[in-house]
């Protein structure tokens, strides 16, 4: 009888384990961020496991989780050439989730994987039809278009949404680097003589206000002489430019008479009596001589 009793007991106690096993593989915890999808013998079960505690049949049910956190990844450099022919070097990251965890793990073998490629392809080809200025500075819309791309594909058939793409860097090739540099020392220079130009203008249109100011009170224009002789002689100078008003030439001009004409006359040469000319009395032919006397 005791032994009776000892199988019996060994007997349950073996059930309780398997028991416990059994209980322990067919209670599953679902996270927050998680859903659990239930194959039974291969086949999907309708609807999915919320967050919690779930049960399953073990040996026939098997729980996969798929979890529904944004997750992201980093899209390789992409070597392409941009519309104006130039060559860079693209890298970008994708944010997505998945929507529909039944489509994510029947319709697609690594969901991961598949986005991945879907956006080095799709990086590519954005390169292709955008230009390099669009490229550096019209981010914004070269990523819109990158996540149209990306989404289209792959959250109908793949219960992927894909958030938001970003391009993070673009090399450039050298060459292409210095020229770019020369243009904006050419457009910044551009800018610094127009900003001058413009300040000359500016200043030009002060000093005609400021001469027809002047100009309509006389005094004005004296006081202003008295002030840039205060200024000049605040700074202890040695010699003092002193600037002589044009008006004041003007009124010495109108107060001076006009000098008298002056009339030019030819020296009259005093009729005298000249020596004949001895050319007339003698003739050509013959010498002239001068008897001197001697003693």
């Amino acid at each position: 009888m005791n032994a009776l009793q000892t199988v019996i007991a060994v007997a349950l106690v073996a059930v309780g384990v398997i028991g416990l096993g059994t209980a322990a593989r067919a209670v599953r915890v679902v996270q927050q961020y998680e859903r659990g999808v239930v194959f039974r013998f291969g086949r999907v079960r309708d609807g999915t496991r919320g967050p919690g505690l779930t049960l399953i049949v073990p040996g026939v049910d098997r729980l996969v989780k798929v979890n529904l956190q944004i997750t992201t990844i980093s899209v390789p450099a992409q070597d392409g050439i941009t519309r104006d022919n130039v060559s860079v070097r693209v890298d970008a990251v994708v944010y997505f989730r998945v929507v529909d965890p039944v489509k994510a793990l029947v319709n697609v073998q690594n969901y991961l994987y598949a986005v991945s490629q879907v956006a080095q392809t799709s990086l590519r080809a954005v390169i292709g039809r955008a230009d390099l200025d669009e490229l550096l500075s019209d981010r914004d819309k070269l990523n819109a278009e990158l996540t149209g791309i990306i989404d289209a594909p792959t959250e109908g058939p793949w219960g992927v949404k894909v958030e938001r793409v970003e391009v993070k860097d673009g090399a450039l090739p050298e060459s292409m680097k210095r020229s770019m540099s020369r243009q904006a020392e050419a457009e910044r220079e551009r800018r610094a003589r127009v900003i001058a130009a413009d300040g000359e203008y500016q200043a030009a249109e002060k000093i005609a206000l400021a001469a027809a100011t002047m100009a309509a009170d006389p005094a004005a224009l004296q006081l202003r002489l008295l002030q840039t002789v205060v200024e000049v002689a605040a700074e202890k100078n040695s010699t003092l430019v002193m600037p002589f008003p044009v008006e004041l030439l003007r009124f010495l001009d109108h107060a001076t008479p006009p000098p008298a004409p002056v009339v030019a006359t030819r020296p009259r040469i005093a009729e005298t009596a000249t020596m004949p000319d001895v050319r007339r009395i003698l003739p050509e032919s013959e010498p002239t001589t001068a008897a001197v006397p001697v003693g």
